[in-house]
């Protein structure tokens, strides 16, 4: 029997794509590997959003030839997409498999397609498809992040951000139907607590066909369906978090209180270099309307620093702008050029000590902000889904706590922060939601 490892890189989608492949392979008869040195198929399931996400990559390609040197290496991904030839050069890799072929990963392992060559890929705009599980797959490992599942809905962004090779490596916006949805969301909720829906531009579901659906009307159903206990979505941009959508995140108890919506900078004129589609008047009316509905909340922007142009001035109008708004954390990304994208020939190059000096600064502001919210929540009683390792359970809005006593993973509980942690809390356990 092939025993198989799967290793995600990157965003909540490509670690969903990574558990699709894993219950696809598991559906043809193989086994999933504990370790990578165990295993007869490596996949890598990479990222290429920076130079650094194609470097971890490259590391793991040579770590894995050099510690299982039989292993057969499989690379998909992101990076697969954009550069197969490079990864096909490697030693080790037998197979590069870009995103536009993904779907045929799990034939291709169990031999039920023929496949000529050592690269498998195509032109990704042509892609229609999109990577999901089977119904009722088995989940092979209850680690931690599956004791909340990340079920992807959408891929593809129809965006073109300045700065973003994703629209040619995951290719046009494209959604998951609604039914196949809530058939997920029923079969994963008859084993989970919570469960993460992700995608590339999730906000964008429902809009890319004749569909009247939108996000709101697919959570009502999946509200109205399945038993599932708490829903949590990955990241939304800010201006698809509409009146709608922030008014049923903070009526409904099954929706877990957490709101990300990616910024990138708090100054306007470097929103426009980056060809974003809101400017930061409208970035601050949707989060503050979210903090007003909501006020436990986390909130969390993705920011950029460094891009071409970013003067000492416009950082500090950035930085103003971040600290005014009600962020409970940031992920803070110092901007990495990316061959083909318009802005890795723009003029005004930041050098890379300066910007990483600003992705401190920034990281130092969101560590305030965090530790603030979370001294906020002290004394008082929220739910959370506990973890795997025992003894860990992540709240509604997002903050992880250390309990005192180990606890079965996967369960709804209610808890009491009591002090902080060096990044969450300790909390007693007052009561329990799910036997």
């Amino acid at each position: 029997m092939t025993r198989f490892f799967v290793q995600n890189f990157g965003c909540r989608a490509t670690q969903a794509d990574g558990a699709a492949l894993e219950a696809q392979l598991a559906e043809r008869g193989m086994a999933g590997a504990e370790t990578r040195d165990s295993a007869d198929l490596v996949i890598l399931n990479t990222c290429t959003v920076t130079a650094e996400a194609d470097s971890d990559a490259r590391s793991a390609i040579r770590r894995v030839h050099r510690e299982n040197p039989s292993a057969q290496i499989l690379v998909t991904g992101c990076y697969a997409q954009r550069a197969p030839d490079e990864l096909a050069a490697m030693p080790g890799v037998a197979w590069v498999v870009g995103n536009s072929h993904k779907t045929q990963i799990a034939d291709l392992a169990a031999g039920e397609i023929p496949y000529h060559g050592q690269i498998l890929t195509g032109d990704i705009f042509e892609t229609r498809d999109i990577l999901t599980a089977p119904i009722l797959a088995p989940i092979l490992d209850p680690a931690a992040d599956r004791t909340r599942p990340n079920l992807k809905i959408q891929d593809g962004c129809h965006n073109r951000c300045s700065f973003c090779v994703i629209p040619f490596v995951r290719g046009g916006s494209r959604y998951v139907g609604a039914d196949h949805v809530v058939e997920q969301v029923r079969a994963l909720g008859e084993k989970y607590r919570e469960v993460v829906l992700s995608g590339i531009n999730l906000g964008r579901w429902g809009r890319e066909s004749a569909s009247t659906m939108r996000l709101p009307d697919l959570l009502r159903r999946l509200l109205a369906e399945t038993e599932i206990e708490r829903i949590r979505l990955s990241s939304v941009e800010p201006m698809d978090f509409s009146d709608d959508l922030l008014g049923l995140l903070a009526e409904s108890p099954r929706i877990a209180k957490h709101v990300h919506a990616p910024l990138q900078s708090g100054a306007d004129a470097i929103l426009r270099k980056m060809h974003r589609k809101y400017r930061p008047r409208h970035y601050a009316d949707r989060m503050i309307k979210a903090r007003g509905l909501m006020p436990d909340a986390a909130i969390g922007a993705d920011v950029m620093v460094g891009f071409p142009g970013e003067t000492e001035e416009l950082f500090e109008e950035s930085r103003q702008f971040i600290a005014s708004m009600p962020f409970t954390y940031l992920h803070v990304f110092t901007y990495s050029e990316r061959s083909g994208t318009p802005a890795a020939t723009m003029a005004g190059a930041v050098p890379m000590r300066v910007r990483k000096d600003r992705n401190r600064v920034l990281r130092e502001l969101a560590g305030e902000k965090n530790a603030a919210f979370r001294q906020n929540l002290l004394g008082r009683e929220f739910t959370a889904v506990t973890l795997d390792p025992p003894g860990l359970a992540l709240t509604g809005n997002y903050v992880q706590a250390k309990l005192d006593l180990p606890y079965t993973p996967n369960r709804l509980i209610r808890l009491r922060p009591r002090a902080l942690t060096a990044n969450g809390v300790s909390a007693d356990i007052v009561g329990t939601v799910t036997p």
